[in-house]
């Protein structure tokens, strides 16, 4: 079943998710849930989405970065990004730890602020123990692309969106940003808005 995607300005994308139980995981109505939102990422289509973006305060989110959409990224972005494909799971009451002091900066979407996109600096290493599905501790060691992923699903499950932590010089809308930037290095954007400023 294909959820409905709560956009921006809808309130329970500001507030914070409850944690589940593990009697409430395996209940037939939160199984349920995972399936729906399995399907409704794969047909956005988006990488990850978090149960506050369907409807739901719970600390649930799915994710999964394909093969697929990878190769249709320009030359060499998967390369800079550091992004590998990432088999479909599930992120239940995640706890998020940061491993790595670094940050680094890409253009980020979310199904929730559709239509535009932003640079966001995300921590280059992180760790989330949480349950599967199952109910059953696991602990997921990231970097690159996909420990952007896990941040940006944790923050909406702790009531932040990407708009909240973006450059607001990058905030532009997807047409704007394929129109002008896509095939663009991070850094070369970055340098043509700090000309303009100097020239301004």
């Amino acid at each position: 079943m294909i959820l409905k995607i709560r956009q921006t300005g809808d309130l329970v994308l500001r507030r914070p998710a409850r944690a589940l139980a593990p009697d409430e995981i395996v209940s037939a109505p939160v199984q349920d849930l995972i399936a729906a939102m399995m399907e409704t990422m794969r047909d956005a289509p988006g990488v990850g989405l978090a149960a506050p973006q369907v409807g739901y305060g719970l600390q649930l989110a799915v994710i999964e970065d394909t093969a697929d959409y990878i190769a249709r990224l320009p030359p060499g972005q998967a390369a800079e990004r550091r992004r590998t494909p990432v088999p479909l799971h599930v992120i239940i009451n995640p706890e998020l730890t940061i491993e790595s002091s670094d940050k680094v900066q890409f253009f980020e979407g979310c199904l929730s602020v559709a239509g535009f996109t932003a640079l966001v600096p995300r921590a280059l290493a992180v760790r989330v123990d949480c349950l599967n599905e199952l109910g059953q501790p696991v602990s997921l060691h990231a970097e690159g692309w996909y420990a952007r992923i896990l941040q940006h699903e944790i923050d909406h499950l702790n009531a932040h969106l990407y708009i909240d932590r973006m450059d607001p010089r990058s905030f532009m809308t997807l047409d704007g940003f394929n129109r002008y930037w896509r095939d663009v290095p991070t850094s070369a954007f970055l340098a043509a808005i700090e000309e303009g400023q100097m020239n301004g």
